[in-house]
């Protein structure tokens, strides 16, 4: 890692009465994959936002590469390349046409644009469908050529909304790889705000999570699991043959636990303390055999829902699929437009 790139200070942002973002302060290192994780109107996109110059803060700053987000948008556009999560592109141009375009409005032309367009497209692997229309691109093909779209002026920073909504596993593995690369080869720094936390998990150096416009923590994943675990909450998987009253009752006489509820003969167990050396030793102790036992602390679906609770948030907002700004948890996505989006930078 190197120097720090993307830094906000007490950055927030008011709709009316509504804090959309509640005093922001991010430090984002050069060459860093960083996430930002929320569920609807967390304040990912404001955020996002207000990196690019494209809405000013309540109070606060923001800076990219030392330039004022909100006083020199157009020298932080000049180093950062946008991907929102509906990527368009002229439906009835080629993939290398639009490449084309956007060299040009980047003032690329000549042999130089061609040549950078022949590496992008065999960087990002769309070579063969560099000739068709993007029309009949798929969702994942789109994603791709949005990569190469912004590569066009060799940024810096990279901020991608939603990356990997609607992709295809094979796709998706795909993208993931070609994003470690812009980071580990080019030493680009990313900043990636996403639902698909599974996808977070194995690509990012560090993730933040968002509440209600407040960053409620930010570290690595294995860093977060222990703050989890060192504030007391362990939930533990546990499926044994038999899994009968018998080994309820004796769970929920162990000090600490809180809840047992039991589903498909697996049992979750939610504890202040680590319980798995007591019980370990009663079922071996009465005959039961230990099929599946997992603690579940350091798993990043399971510290985003407990830092959730702990923000006094329910999972009403937690599972809901079908808001504005993209949810949590589970992949969703609008239709692709026609037209060229608006958004690209």
């Amino acid at each position: 890692m190197g120097h720090t790139i993307i830094e906000t200070e007490e950055l927030s942002k008011r709709y009316g009465e509504t804090v959309a973002v509640n005093r922001l302060n991010l430090s984002i290192q050069e060459g860093e994959i960083f996430g930002l994780l929320g569920p609807n109107g967390a304040g990912k996109t404001t955020t996002i936002l207000m990196l690019l110059g494209l809405t000013e803060p309540f109070k606060g700053k923001a800076s990219i590469a030392g330039m004022d987000c909100t006083r020199n948008p157009i020298g932080v556009k000049s180093i950062v390349g946008y991907l929102p999560d509906n990527v368009g592109f002229y439906p009835d141009m080629t993939g290398r046409e639009n490449l084309r375009f956007t060299g040009k409005m980047n003032g690329i032309y000549g042999d130089e644009l061609e040549d950078r367009i022949e590496l992008l497209l065999e960087r990002v692997s769309m070579t063969d469908a560099a000739d068709k229309k993007t029309r009949t691109y798929s969702k994942g093909m789109r994603q791709r050529l949005g990569i190469a779209d912004i590569l066009i002026k060799d940024p810096k920073v990279i901020i991608m909304d939603e990356p990997t909504l609607g992709i295809d596993p094979q796709g998706m593995q795909e993208l993931l790889s070609l994003m470690r690369r812009l980071s580990e080869e080019d030493g680009r720094t990313l900043l990636i705000s996403s639902h698909q936390l599974y996808q977070i998990q194995q690509i990012c150096d560090r993730v933040g999570i968002f509440v209600s416009g407040n960053l409620v923590a930010c570290g690595t994943i294995e860093e977060l699991g222990k703050q989890v675990q060192k504030d007391n909450h362990y939930s533990l998987e546990l499926s044994a043959d038999p899994c009968d009253d018998r080994l309820l009752e004796q769970i929920r006489r162990i000090a600490g636990v809180s809840t047992v509820t039991s589903k498909d003969n697996v049992l979750s167990i939610q504890s202040g303390r680590d319980i798995r050396q007591e019980l370990t030793a009663f079922l071996g102790q009465n005959g039961y055999t230990i099929l599946h036992m997992h603690q579940r602390g350091g798993d990043l679906d399971e510290i985003y829902r407990l830092y959730f609770e702990k923000a006094g948030q329910n999972d009403e907002n937690h599972s809901n699929e079908e808001k504005k700004e993209p949810g949590f948890s589970f992949p969703f996505g609008k239709k692709a437009g026609k037209g060229k989006s608006q958004n690209r930078a």
